[in-house]
């Protein structure tokens, strides 16, 4: 046994356990389920349901005690099934049940719930009290999307310590004393979190319900598989629940290396847009000035027509975040083995370029929140589009010694944890960021304690670098980690990368520059020549470059894959412009747009929860997506879509099955060696894969054929040496047998290209910023999670709670330039100009101003010239 575990007796049965683990979770690792209400393994103990009081025998005799709340020890002995365990057990129960409603016909927690199911396994059968029960009102909402029914409730404090203790929210408590003790928000305070949903799930009775899935189906009803969100980037797993083919229900999944359980509410509560009556059906074709429907025949010959037309050079791909890995496999594989062009993007220049992604050393959500770590947070607003990190951050906050920098131009909801926040100009990352690593001049930091922050970041840190201000562009981030790397180069970089599936975008080759595998261009291009038979000559433009070339006439087709620039680009007047400027725009989504409603093709996409595949979180962790729904319609997986598009214009990707494109992914992309179908469904990818493949979970992997090229500590096993031989149209051979086998693989491997290596992190031109304008105020323009983004639109339960933008400054700018706080403004840049309300705010540094965008009313990106920098503008009185 080794010296931290411990022995025990449960139920006469011999254990071991961790030192310091609960009776509770020790007994149910071993087999013996102990029942309980209050306790939950992902937050603190309090002892206060009683449910679990077990008799305990630690060397004094035998004592009623709480197992939730009782470390196991040395000889300690544990009785769940004695007549005294049983006889409190009937107690609390029964007393559980004195004022506990009648309402199991038409509660929804019926069918899943832990007090019905402890009331049969362990309560007494009937009750001796027979006064009427207490009543409340019923039920009363406590936020947006949460419903409260009072006289359920068993007080278990677990939704109270969620929203204080996890989402750092104390807005949901006790009130009142004795017998009249119930769980309520303060009046005007109501629970405006964003991770309340979480306290329905966890709600051991039917006394939290959420409004979207109130009264429609009984748990008996559901059918579900489990799969992972796409709603950002962090990739928690989640269950999707569906009765009769329509999705009713997003449940989190608890795995260690993501979510732990948790979902935020945009994720558990968007589902309802797939149901929405505004769904694209099937393909439409601008006809006389209209969008009419057409048949997929005549809607995937005029794409084909108009592309094959096209020069390749004047052919784009905007989007593909939306897209499974294999959907983006598939559409990189057309724009750049079919069509020969390198012009293509999955991000709207929102994040940071994808040859920088593809090369930085990675770091993990684990690596960020191990035991006393530093994580250095570089302009990453995470609550706000990272919102489940925020929690996982959190928690290693305020339970694993881990200590936050953070270097912002705003406050943002890192402010409350970080140890240190240090405010630097909007544009000015890089300079700070020399402040702290390189010994770069103070002054560049303008708020915070600096001297703290350096003596935190002086040993090995991890960073999690984002873009969260859409006024400037990447260069002054990307100049920010490339110092960091510079001074420290064992920093692990996180990039906090907002959409769904950009990282896997990314790495299947949407991105300018980069092929499948983050390889590249120039360093796989005989490598994909060799496989797809073409690649493209030279580097492409990358989203701003793409829409200004639209914008200009230099685009012919231009492809939208999930993409809404009008509505979702930080520059609007240059999206305008690109869309009207292209001679054909292709849409491919799953309901019109801004953007698409302009196009002259739209093809009818199926989306989440309808199409197999996989998808790639923001620490590159691979893993499964599983359909549980039919498309509506007519429409079809993108990856189909991209596969008959190349086969009109007389080409064949060779795309037969989601599982047929990840075999050639795992073939072809060099990062994703080993990395097979078979491994991502078997025990060890249950939690889904990091790329590249790390030896230990290949090599526990129960039955999964592994092979791993060129990563240390493994060699490549016959699957490896058959799969050359097959790229040799050579027969394949187990070469540990045949010595012809063997010749046959050193010919292939002899005349074969070479497998390219991975792109590595390169810094690029130094970047200094441009000059201050003193007359003008430098502008933040930041996301919320709740938006107007497609989604949530057509999520009735969530649609209504974009904020609405306003604008906030420093009260010392506010009063300088005669600007009544609370009033309205203009706010001028040169490009447009806007009427907001105006706030002031002491989080906003002087000589800045935030908005955000995407938001109801005027909108900040029409004040934003992409093709700057950063954006400046002056205030007037309307």
């Amino acid at each position: 046994m080794a010296d931290d575990e411990v022995t025990l007796t449960v139920n006469g049965r011999e254990i071991s356990a961790p030192k310091g683990q609960l009776v509770i979770a020790a007994a149910e690792q071993h087999g013996v389920f102990i029942p309980r209400f209050c306790y939950h393994p992902r937050m603190q103990p309090v002892g206060m349901c009683r449910m679990c009081i077990v008799d305990i025998d630690t060397g004094r005799g035998p004592a009623l005690q709480p197992a939730c709340m009782i470390e196991v020890a040395p000889d300690m002995k544990v009785d769940t099934e004695s007549a005294t365990t049983k006889k409190a057990q009937d107690g609390v129960l029964e007393f559980l049940l004195i004022n506990h409603p009648l309402d199991c016909p038409v509660c929804d927690k019926g069918g899943e719930c832990p007090l019905q199911d402890n009331a049969y396994a362990y309560g007494p059968g009937e009750s001796r009290f027979v006064e009427e029960k207490r009543h409340y009102e019923k039920p009363i909402p406590v936020s947006d999307v949460v419903f409260l029914d009072r006289e359920r409730c068993i007080l278990c404090d677990r939704c109270t310590r969620f929203a204080s203790e996890v989402a750092g929210d104390p807005l949901i408590h006790f009130l009142n004393r004795g017998s009249q003790t119930e769980v309520n928000t303060f009046p005007d305070d109501p629970f405006a979190s964003y991770f309340s949903g979480n306290t329905v799930q966890i709600c051991p009775v039917g006394a939290l319900t959420a409004k979207p899935f109130r009264f429609k189906a009984r748990p008996w009803d559901l059918e579900k598989v489990e799969s992972t969100c796409t709603s950002c980037a962090v990739g928690c797993r989640v269950t999707i629940e569906a009765s009769r083919n329509h999705v009713l229900r997003y449940q989190g999944v608890d795995i260690d290396p993501v979510n732990w359980g948790w979902l935020c509410d945009k994720g558990r509560f968007d589902f309802e847009a797939i149901e929405s009556d505004e769904r694209l059906t099937e393909p439409l074709i601008r006809k006389n000035g209209e969008l009419i429907a057409a048949s997929w025949a005549e809607a995937i010959g005029a794409a084909a027509d108009a592309i094959k037309k096209a020069d390749r050079d004047s052919v784009a791909v905007l989007g593909g975040a939306r897209l499974t890995n294999e959907a983006a496999y598939a559409w990189a594989k057309l724009a750049k083995g079919v069509i020969g062009t390198d012009h293509v993007d999955a991000q709207l220049d929102d994040g940071l370029p994808g040859v920088v992604v593809a090369g930085l050393p990675q770091a993990t959500i684990d690596d960020a929140c191990a035991p006393n770590t530093t994580v250095l947070v570089v302009d990453a607003n995470i609550k706000e589009e990272l919102p489940v990190l925020f929690l996982r951050l959190r928690d290693a906050v305020v339970n694993r010694g881990v200590k936050i920098v953070e270097l912002s131009a705003i406050d943002t909801g890192l402010a409350s944890i970080a140890a240190v926040s240090l405010r630097h100009f909007p544009g000015e990352a890089h300079l700070a960021a020399r402040a702290l690593v390189a010994g770069g001049d103070a002054a560049a930091v303008l708020a915070g304690d600096l001297e703290q922050a350096k003596s935190l970041v002086a040993g090995p840190i991890v960073a999690i670098v984002g873009r969260s201000s859409l006024g400037e562009d990447a260069s002054a981030v990307v100049e920010a980690t490339a110092l960091l790397l510079e001074a420290k180069s064992d920093t692990r970089v996180l990039p906090a990368l907002r959409r769904a599936n950009v990282r896997g975008a990314i790495d299947m080759g949407l991105a300018p520059g980069l092929l499948p595998g983050r390889v590249a261009l120039d360093a796989g291009r005989e490598w994909y020549r060799d496989r797809w038979g073409a690649v493209p000559e030279a580097t492409g433009l990358e989203a701003t470059g793409i829409l200004t070339a639209a914008a200009e006439g230099r685009i012919d087709v231009l492809v939208l894959l999930g993409a809404d620039p009008i509505r979702d680009f930080r520059d609007h007047d240059l999206a305008q412009r690109a869309v009207a400027g292209a001679r054909t725009v292709v849409a491919v989504d799953t309901f019109l747009n801004a953007s698409s409603e302009r196009a002259d093709v739209v093809l009818a996409a199926a989306g989440y929860a309808e199409t197999d595949g996989t998808t790639t979180n923001v620490e590159g962790r691979v893993s499964v997506l599983e359909a549980k729904v039919t498309p509506p319609g007519t429409s079809r997986p993108d990856w189909m879509l991209a596969a008959e598009l190349a086969f009109r214009m007389g080409a064949d990707l060779g795309l037969e099955s989601t599982d047929g494109i990840w075999r050639e992914i795992e073939a072809h992309a060099p990062s994703h060696a080993g990395i097979t179908a078979e491994l991502l469904r078997a025990p060890a990818g249950a939690d889904g894969v990091l790329v590249p493949l790390r030896a230990e979970v290949a090599q526990a992997a129960e039955g999964a054929p592994v092979q791993i090229a060129g990563i240390e500590g493994t060699e490549p096993d016959n699957a490896a040496l058959a799969a050359a031989a097959e790229a040799a149209d050579a027969e394949p051979a187990d070469a540990s047998t045949d010595d012809a086998g063997a010749g046959v693989v050193e010919r292939a491997q002899a005349e074969a290209p070479t497998r390219p290596d991975t792109v590595v992190f390169s810094r690029g031109t130094p970047y200094d910023g441009p000059a201050i304008d003193a007359y003008s105020l430098r502008v933040v323009t930041q996301r919320k999670l709740y938006d107007l983004g497609t989604l949530l639109q057509h999520s009735p339960s969530l649609a209504a709670l974009a904020p609405g933008s306003t604008l906030e400054a420093h009260p010392y700018d506010l009063d300088r330039l005669g600007v009544a706080d609370g009033g309205r403004v203009k706010v001028v840049s040169p490009r447009s100009t806007i009427t907001v309300e105006v706030k002031a705010s002491g989080a906003i540094s002087k000589g800045a101003a935030a908005l955000v965008v995407n938001q109801s009313g005027p909108d900040p990106a029409d004040l934003i010239d992409a093709t700057q920098p950063v954006t400046d503008v002056r205030l007037e009185n309307p």
